[in-house]
């Protein structure tokens, strides 16, 4: 028996058979004739986009714009012509294509952009789809309920995997903020990062604890009997927490939470029962910019499908967050460092010919329900008041051409430091949205998808801490709403410090919502203690 530690990527217990990653490489055959390798890597790519298009039918709209994004890599010439320059001076077509990403590859991981850093996993998958095109190597699919293991996992292989039938993921390296990690907590799935090499074999028995961090590989009985019933508890707990979804959230000193939901596109809603929140705290819309530019149309029938479903309780929708790790083709700019860049309502009303279409959707949309909208990235003032004045010019519009619109309440997100420092200007607003993840990675200068200081990245540091309880007391004392959307809203082990900062509403994602309510319910805001905790 043999046990190691790893940070928890996404939590859960899973026991298995191992199943390695790491294949052997297949020898390939060169033709020796420039045409023919040329021909060769031109069907692999054409096969791997064809591949990645099936897995994109099966899959949800979340794991569907990752593999849009390879897809679109895959048929980007640009990508692939030094492999073709290559084959053209005599290289083969692996040697080539191989010479090519690897080259990709390191340009990502070494750039200091983060969302080109996170894109170099998207790439070796690329790479090696195609490599195994141009060798003849089928996919190896692994038994039901495995664990996987490798230095890392591509999006396309967990997507390819019924994570129905059980199974965890433990990966040597990989990253607690990577595409694959955000799809295992969507999903579920148990997932540990960084648990350096692990002795074992194909089909060896092993035991993921991805609530402590810990794996366990030919375990003992002693280790299978505390593995059996620390994964009893938390059915026990998946249970309690279900049986209390449609509860109101009270605290354990009858301190009532309003309990919002975070929508990252309209499908989302159709799995929630709005009986169970409050409504809406967060509708992102940068999805509907993953396929370009959208109309006004386009726009309004997303809105007003999650304003029906809400059925008169609030919406709370944010123009879109396009910049950071968020690039639109045509819309956002290449730069150095995005993440303090043009982004969010700055790159927004650097091109009101884009926003001004968006305005006019939400001001249609907000005659069909509660709708509030706010503003991302907000820094400064003249910000908000240029963005509420083309809302008003185009709320002005619609009227004249006689268009039913209703100007809806316009609230700015607090992620900035120098708004949650001092709120003052902002007294004007008619809401502020606590943006608990942008916040905590510009005050502790820790990006959010860098793993290497992902344990900077806390929200219950005493700095950020200090930040939300001091919004919450502006607002109380200005009469202004505040909210909390960020990611530590449906964190359990956040929530405490977050209700004795004086918030009263969390919006978190549909996944969290029954464990955000059992987390609320065992806090008592008035001690020091937790409450049931």
């Amino acid at each position: 028996m043999s046990a190691l530690s790893g940070t928890v990527a996404s939590a859960g217990y899973a026991e298995g058979p191992l199943f390695r990653l790491d294949r052997e490489s297949v020898a390939y055959q060169s033709s020796n004739d420039p045409v023919t390798e040329a021909r060769r890597l031109r069907d692999a790519l054409a096969g791997a986009v064809i591949a990645i298009g099936t897995l994109i039918e099966r899959t949800d709209e979340e794991g569907a714009a990752i593999l849009e994004f390879q897809v679109a890599m895959l048929e980007d010439d640009a990508l692939s012509a030094p492999a073709f320059a290559a084959m053209t001076a005599g290289s083969d077509a692996v040697s080539a294509w191989t010479a090519t990403l690897n080259a990709e590859v390191e340009g990502y991981e070494a750039a200091d952009d983060s969302y080109f850093q996170a894109r170099s996993a998207d790439l070796r998958d690329i790479r090696d789809r195609v490599l195994r095109a141009l060798v003849g190597a089928g996919d190896a699919m692994p038994p039901a309920g495995a664990v996987l293991c490798g230095n890392d996992l591509t999006p396309t292989q967990f997507l390819s995997i019924d994570w129905g039938k059980g199974g965890g993921i433990v990966l040597t390296k990989g990253s607690a903020a990577s595409h694959v990690a955000m799809l295992a907590r969507a999903r579920g799935v148990p997932m540990l990062v960084g648990v350096g090499e692990l002795s074992a074999a194909n089909d060896d028995p092993v035991l993921v604890d991805a609530e402590h961090g810990r794996i366990v590989v030919l375990p003992d009985l002693a280790e299978r009997q505390a593995f059996a019933e620390a994964s009893g508890r938390r059915r026990a707990f998946l249970e309690l927490a279900q049986s209390r979804l449609k509860q109101p959230a009270i605290t354990a000193d009858a301190q009532a939470i309003n309990m919002m939901v975070n929508v990252a596109e309209p499908a989302e809603v159709e799995a929630v029962d709005i009986a169970s929140c409050d409504g809406v705290g967060l509708m992102r819309t940068e999805f509907l910019f993953g396929h370009g530019l959208p109309d006004e149309e386009t726009q309004l029938t997303a809105y007003r499908k999650v304003l029906d479903w809400a059925g008169g309780k609030p919406v709370t929708i944010r123009t879109v967050d396009a910049g950071g790790d968020k690039p639109v083709a045509g819309f956002t700019v290449p730069e150095t460092n995005p993440f303090l860049g043009l982004r969010g309502i700055r790159l927004s009303l650097s091109r009101p010919d884009i926003f001004r279409v968006q305005i006019r959707a939400l001001l249609r949309a907000a005659v069909f329900g509660d709708l509030k909208v706010m503003f991302p990235m907000v820094s400064v003032l003249t910000e908000y008041r240029t963005a509420a004045d083309l809302f008003a010019d185009e709320a002005k519009a619609l009227t004249a051409a006689g268009v039913a619109n209703r100007m809806p309440p316009l609230g700015i997100m607090v992620e900035v430091p120098a708004v949650a420092i001092d709120p003052s200007p902002f007294a004007g607003v008619a809401f502020f949205s606590i943006g608990s993840n942008d916040l905590t990675q510009y005050v502790m200068a820790a990006g959010r998808d860098n793993g290497a200081v992902a344990a900077l990245n806390d929200v219950c540091h005493p700095a950020v801490q200090m930040l939300i309880r001091s919004v919450v007391q502006f607002g109380r004392r200005r009469n202004i709403p505040v909210s909390l959307c960020g990611d530590a809203g449906g964190d359990p082990t956040a929530i405490p410090s977050l209700l004795k900062s004086g918030l009263r509403t969390l919006s978190v994602a549909p996944s969290q919502l029954a464990f955000a309510k059992v987390a609320v319910s065992e806090v008592d805001t008035t001690g020091s203690g937790n409450g049931k905790i």
